[in-house]
């Protein structure tokens, strides 16, 4: 999942670099911001994802 807003954030920074206007150009690295926050705030969904599993994993009984 972060890899799709990663991309996005990537294609805003690109769109930014080619805008000649200054408003567009602000408005493609204000995106760029936002796709990049939600990209980090998906890995670390993702961290705490597999964090949990672990610790349920680890709790399960071993089977004999």
């Amino acid at each position: 999942m972060p890899q799709f807003y990663l991309d996005r954030a990537e294609q805003a920074r690109g769109e930014a670099e080619e805008a000649t206007l200054s408003h567009v150009r602000d408005r493609c690295l204000r995106s760029e911001a936002a796709w990049t926050l939600l990209a980090e705030r998906a890995a670390a969904t993702e961290r705490r994802r597999q964090q949990q599993l672990m610790l349920k994993a680890a709790e399960l009984p071993s089977e004999k």
